[in-house]
């Protein structure tokens, strides 16, 4: 199927498309009741599958792996996959885009930033000189047959971001970012200097960026919204509270009502991703990818 084509008519389609970042399979599981897009957060994925912050530990075979899993179990499902810098060198960027294109990835995120990597909302990123980075993404184009590609830049300096966002709209890539981009000002000054391209907004809960609306993303001229680690931090805080009631209550579990998850309510969410590929490939419902969901 050709989920790159699929992804790339949601985007032209107008209005935003939210992508959700997830962690795991089952947080995956999740959001797939509830949206049309899943994002493969790096963030998120260096701490589910290593336990470690997000500054450059991801090996890409287990993010290959990783993604093929997702597909299996979501064959309806839009998958953008962040590669950080495409695991540094271009020849092995372009080794991973074809696994994850052959996999049945709809797109892929790929940066400028040299190493060492930081998470795009955190102090200290360092970037790599334009023309080197523009080789790897260009070659990272040449390899593509139907990925969507999003060239992203980490680039801090105000003169430089704009600089860059303008070379980056230049070229073939599908969709542009500027990660930790701080205010709505400067989300209209990017809009500003890349034409027609389609522009995407990353929102993390206590990160750099504006927290707003999809409705305030398109009067801005955002066509793309990733969530990074909503699921994740949801998990964090879930999770803390229910294991601090239960050392309070003595160890015993809390009973399961209507709304509460419970044995059945989880095999059943993930019974789901046993047979769900046996039905249509590709989602035609525009509305699992609208916000708020069906």
């Amino acid at each position: 199927m050709r989920y790159g084509t699929a992804l790339r008519e949601e985007i032209a389609r107008g209005g935003v498309t939210p992508l959700i970042g997830i962690f795991d399979m089952y947080s995956a599981s999740i959001a797939a009741q509830h949206f049309g897009g899943l994002f493969v957060s790096g963030f998120g994925f260096a701490a589910s599958h290593y336990g470690l912050p997000d500054i450059g530990f991801i090996a890409w075979p287990d993010m290959v792996g990783f993604v093929q899993r997702l597909r299996g179990a979501f064959p309806d499902q839009h998958v953008l996959v962040d590669i950080d810098d495409g695991y540094v060198d271009p020849e092995v960027a372009c080794h991973v885009v074809g696994q994850l294109e052959a996999l049945g990835a709809s797109g892929v995120i790929l940066e400028d930033q040299q190493r060492p990597r930081r998470c795009g909302h955190v102090a200290g990123k360092q970037i790599l000189p334009l023309e080197q980075y523009l080789e790897k993404l260009n070659l990272v184009l040449e390899t593509r047959t139907d990925l969507v590609v999003v060239a992203r830049t980490d680039a801090t300096d105000e003169d430089e971001i704009l600089f860059r966002a303008e070379a980056l709209a230049a070229t073939d890539a599908d969709v542009l970012l500027v990660d930790g981009v701080r205010s709505v000002e400067w989300i209209a000054k990017v809009r500003g200097v890349i034409g027609s391209k389609p522009l995407l907004f990353n929102q993390i809960a206590g990160g750099l960026s504006p927290r707003l609306s999809l409705s305030e993303l398109e009067q801005l001229g955002v066509d793309v919204a990733i969530y990074s680690t909503p699921c994740l931090f949801a998990a964090h805080a879930a999770m803390t509270d229910m294991l601090l009631k239960l050392r309070a209550d003595d160890g015993r579990l809390a009973e399961v009502g209507d709304s509460d998850v419970g044995v059945a309510s989880s095999i059943a969410l993930l019974e789901a991703n046993i047979f769900r590929h046996h039905s249509r490939r590709i989602s035609a419902d525009p509305a699992l990818a609208t916000w708020p969901a069906r």
